[in-house]
């Protein structure tokens, strides 16, 4: 497995140099205490614990895996010392309010935080990561009695929290849930029903566990509309806020999976349980997408991490690993091969790799500021704020969860295609990355969700297409911006076009979809695709700007080389792989017929 070194140059530069986070803070409510000495700090703090406890138990995680006996699990050696030296530093309530224990800082230094730690080990990051979203959802509905027995716990990190959507039966169709919500009279109701995929439902890690749990109350109208929310522990807060009596929650099995094997993947199973209501009756699948979109985006991190990781392995090996001579001549004369790293070939995949981690990590700070603006709207009581904030982010998710885990699972893949048969052997580790990468793309929503949520929701039916013409505009005042730069123009040029193209697709499949609704479906997953190249094509040339005029103040300097790799990686992303986009802006035009004329009894082999 890889060594895990944080890319701290790399976070330092998004930071400061191309989104101005100082600024960014100062303008927020809970900003103040976020200046750069304390930023540069904790950023330093983190990667500290990030390379040297956690990365070390990833592996050796991997390999022994979760134990379960007698509905308990217990998570691999290291785990449990690992978790109590996060709660020890504080790390669960970096970004939550000092009222209930935390930090009160921005939002997005817990996204950083997370970075690092997902990198570093996603399968124990998994566990204090659910805890985030459980946070949130019961931050912004619960009952202030509520609020004052489970955020305390909840941001120190004694206690851990859990998000229970899915049923055998249902899916992602959660208009199928059939779990029930029994009021018992005195404000509390008893839950009935068998909850499936529950990451982190089941652990020796922490004192207690708190589900977020969807359930029916016993009038509830069908469908989506008639399902409530509840938090439900799995032991019962005794009066002085320790853990009392066990409530009549039941781990039945563990999933036995394909990767994140250290991250347990529970059956949860309700017998009357003790719940408590969370926000309004039947309107509970309004107040979980708050826990949904903080999770839809700690799993984008995870295609920037599985990217980053596998970048970092691979680059070491392609400079290590010797094998014929390079094309225009011997590199290594005084070797008896050259190293694989010059080859144009194995450059093709670390430079995909690495325009992934990094461009990926652009567009996930990016959404951070969103996301600070976001909550700052509910900091300051302003609900025009908060709505507007969190539409625009709203937009963004499902391209930030759909397109960078697709991403991150094609850089993993790259990482062992450069180590070659080597790749495919466990004690190197690059195997792991792809099997944990492989998850990505398919939990809290496949990338076929994400591409509907984005593309049919968000494009047509809420916005009609005012969303895209929103974020096309960042684009164009970008290309008008720096079109008479001349390192510049090739990029505003490009940008440019895509904007405008965007928009005209947008149109498009709304116009198509009026006679033919299929074409939403059809379109959608290169709707998707294309949004994502688009956009990190933007962020790559913001980078590619700011590394420019930085070059110029500083060519001869340490940093020099640091900003022109920064301008040849923008350059290889928009000579290589931003022209993917424009098979996916041919596809998503198609009509539909192709996929769906041909009858279901077709589907056979014989």
């Amino acid at each position: 497995m890889p060594a895990y070194k944080a890319p701290l140059r790399d976070m330092r530069f998004l930071i400061n140099e191309v989104f101005d986070f100082p600024t960014h803070y100062a303008g927020l409510a809970n900003g103040k205490d976020a200046d750069a000495e304390t930023v540069s700090s904790i950023l330093d703090e983190c990667a500290k614990f990030c390379e040297e406890v956690l990365s070390p138990i990833n592996l050796p995680g991997d390999e022994e895996g979760c134990h379960f006996e007698n509905g308990a699990v217990r998570t691999p050696k290291g785990f449990k010392e690992a978790y109590d030296q996060y709660v020890a530093g504080g790390w669960q309530g970096l970004s939550h309010p000092p009222e209930f224990g935390g930090q009160g800082l921005p939002m997005s230094m817990g996204l950083f935080k997370s970075e690092m730690m997902g990198t570093a080990n996603w399968s124990f990051t998994m566990y204090p990561g659910l805890s985030l979203g459980a946070m949130n959802t019961i931050m912004q509905y619960a009952t202030p009695e509520l609020l004052k027995v489970y955020m305390p716990p909840l941001v120190e990190g004694r206690w851990t929290g859990t998000m229970c959507l899915t049923e055998p039966q249902c899916g992602t169709d959660l208009g199928q849930v059939k779990s029930k919500a029994e009021p018992v009279g005195d404000g509390s109701y008893r839950i009935t029903g068998t909850k499936i995929f529950i990451s982190a439902g089941e652990h020796d890690l922490a004192e207690n566990i708190i589900h977020v749990v969807l359930a029916r109350l016993p009038d509830a109208p069908n469908g989506t509309r008639g399902i409530s929310l509840f938090v439900v522990p799995k032991y019962l807060p005794a009066a002085d806020g320790s853990v009392g009596d066990a409530n009549a929650v039941v781990c039945s099995s563990i999933e036995h999976k394909m990767g994140i094997k250290a991250s347990a993947t529970c059956t949860i199973n309700f017998e009357n349980s003790t719940g408590w209501m969370l926000g309004e009756p039947n309107k509970g699948l309004e107040a979980m997408f708050t826990f949904m979109n903080t999770a839809r985006i700690g799993t984008a991190v995870q295609g920037v991490a599985h990217a980053e990781l596998s970048f970092q392995g691979a680059l070491a090996y392609a400079k290590d690993r010797r094998s014929m001579r390079a094309l225009s001549g011997k590199k290594e004369p005084d070797k008896v091969a050259d190293a694989i790293i010059h080859h144009a070939d194995v450059r093709r995949m670390l430079l995909t790799q690495k325009a992934i981690a990094e461009g990926g990590r652009a567009m996930l700070y990016f959404a951070a500021q969103y996301a600070d603006h976001m909550v700052n709207g509910i900091l300051e009581n302003d609900d025009a704020k908060y709505k507007e904030w969190d539409n625009k982010l709203g937009f963004f998710t499902p391209i930030l969860k759909g397109f960078l885990t697709e991403m991150g699972l094609e850089a993993a893949n790259h990482g062992m295609q450069v180590f070659g048969g080597h790749g495919y052997i466990k004690e190197h580790g690059m195997e792991q990355i792809a099997r944990d990468a492989r998850i990505a793309t398919l939990y809290e929503g496949t990338t076929g969700i994400q591409a509907l949520d984005l593309l049919g929701r968000k494009v047509l039916l809420q916005t009609r297409g005012k969303a895209v013409r929103e974020f096309t505009g960042l684009l164009a005042r970008f290309a008008m911006d720096h079109m008479t730069h001349s390192k510049m123009r090739r990029y505003a040029t490009e940008l440019a076009k895509l904007a405008a193209e965007w928009n005209v697709l947008a149109v498009r499949i709304m116009l198509s979809a009026r006679k033919d609704r299929e074409v939403v479906s059809s379109a959608s997953h290169h709707f998707l695709m294309y949004s994502g190249y688009v956009t990190m094509g933007y962020f790559w040339a913001r980078i590619a700007s700011v590394a420019s005029q930085k070059l110029a103040q500083e060519n001869g300097s340490e940093s020099a080389e640091f900003y022109k790799a920064k301008i040849a990686t923008a350059r290889f992303y928009f000579d290589h792989i931003l022209p993917r986009a424009r098979g996916h802006a041919a596809s998503m035009v198609k009509p539909s017929q192709s996929m769906t004329k041909l009858p279901v009894e077709s589907f056979v082999f014989e």
